[in-house]
């Protein structure tokens, strides 16, 4: 019996949830924009009134808060490596 090679490959179709009998297996994440397009509402002192529509990360959050709050966001290791920008305020 050889191993290593499918025999089957299965895609998964946008809105689908999948049940195992009496209960939900999988339905969060995946390549559903409902799942992936979400709105991220900013609102401080320092920022700017602005509706800006380009695509962001979650992992833009939390440099970001930093430094609206006068901390250097460079001083997170995941912001180092991964040269993760902040979010635009405008």
């Amino acid at each position: 019996m050889e191993t290593g090679v499918p025999d089957l490959v299965g895609i998964a179709q946008v809105g689908t949830v999948y049940t195992g009998g009496t209960g939900k297996i999988a339905e969060h994440g995946g390549a559903n924009p409902q799942d992936r397009d979400v709105p991220l509402v900013v609102s401080g002192k320092g920022i700017n009134q602005d509706l800006n529509t380009s695509p962001v990360e979650t992992s833009q959050i939390a440099p970001t808060i930093l430094q609206l709050l006068g901390l250097d966001p460079n001083s997170l290791q995941a912001v180092q490596q991964e040269h993760t920008p902040l979010l635009p305020l405008g």
